[in-house]
């Protein structure tokens, strides 16, 4: 059973065991085996990507996009970039995310079904963890 699983309000946040990579546009954005899953009532979990696992710097420009969740906080947005190619608010984080989610501070996530591949460990995965 992982540890520090966090949860409140149906939220659950938990270390994820082994590696977890994800791509899009054939790049592997992100790779890494400290990620956080978060899972969320009936919504599919989500893996969150300590920053220094993500390529910020080469393909991810901030947006000026916000979203606040009650149980979580205020969402700011990256938009992946590769010469023309843009992917649009692709990717987000909770800077400072409310005390019961602090675990994902600063973390990073995608949307599941606009990467091109996800891998836990070295087998290809088609859905979200259950």
């Amino acid at each position: 059973m992982p540890d520090r699983a966090a949860a409140s309000g149906g939220v659950a946040i938990a270390d994820f065991p082994g590696r977890v990579r994800t791509a899009v546009r054939g790049i592997v954005i992100a790779d890494s085996t400290n990620v956080k899953v978060l899972r969320e009532g009936g919504y599919p979990a989500v893996f969150y990507f300590p920053p220094e696992d993500v390529r910020l710097a080469e393909f991810l420009t901030p947006t000026k996009t916000r979203t606040t969740c009650p149980k979580k906080g205020e969402a700011h947005y990256w938009t992946f970039r590769m010469g023309a190619h843009a992917e649009p608010d692709i990717a987000w984080a909770y800077p400072a995310p409310i005390p019961a989610c602090a675990a994902i501070a600063g973390h990073i996530a995608f949307y599941w079904d606009r990467m091109d591949c996800w891998f836990v460990g070295d087998r290809q995965v088609q859905a979200p963890p259950a």
